[in-house]
């Protein structure tokens, strides 16, 4: 029985790591199609290929980003990227803040005072006394990760 992409190793190994290119069939170069080493699956690889191209063998920017399935903005944003951190800024990166941005130690401080005042205080109340308090605008439910992240460090 034929393996399907979706059960193929690499496939999901480049998922897994988020350097699955999503749009394989986009990818038009020669070498792609051509030869078993170039895996239009791989985003990495086609982005180096499609910036090497450019580079070394003087395609023009527009024609490489088309035959590699890109947009002339995203060849110049991975120019960038390989230029700053080299093969490392080729691969995706999550987008957005990493954590609570918003809940300074001084604003934890605060709720973790008036939740031990009243240890049955809810995260909408907390809320409202960080608005109050602070200015700032945050969910409920920011309030209850930043709790539990602290419940788990003095674990």
């Amino acid at each position: 029985m034929a393996r399907t992409p979706q059960d193929d190793p690499k496939t999901q190994a480049l998922r897994q790591t988020g350097t699955l290119n999503l749009r394989p069939q986009d990818v038009h170069d020669e070498l792609f199609e051509e030869r078993e080493f170039f895996d239009s699956r791989d985003l990495v690889q086609v982005k180096y290929e499609m910036l090497r191209r450019v580079s070394k063998e003087g395609h023009s920017i527009s024609q490489a980003a088309v035959s590699f399935g890109f947009s002339r903005p995203s060849f110049y944003q991975a120019q960038t990227a390989f230029g700053t951190s080299g093969l490392a800024g080729l691969v995706p990166q999550k987008r957005g803040p990493k954590q609570g941005h918003k809940l300074t130690p001084e604003i934890l401080e605060s709720v973790r005072e008036a939740q031990a005042e009243a240890a049955e205080v809810r995260p909408a109340a907390l809320t409202q006394m960080v608005q109050e308090r602070f200015g700032v605008t945050v969910h409920p439910r920011t309030i209850e990760r930043a709790l539990l992240r602290d419940q788990k460090k003095r674990r």
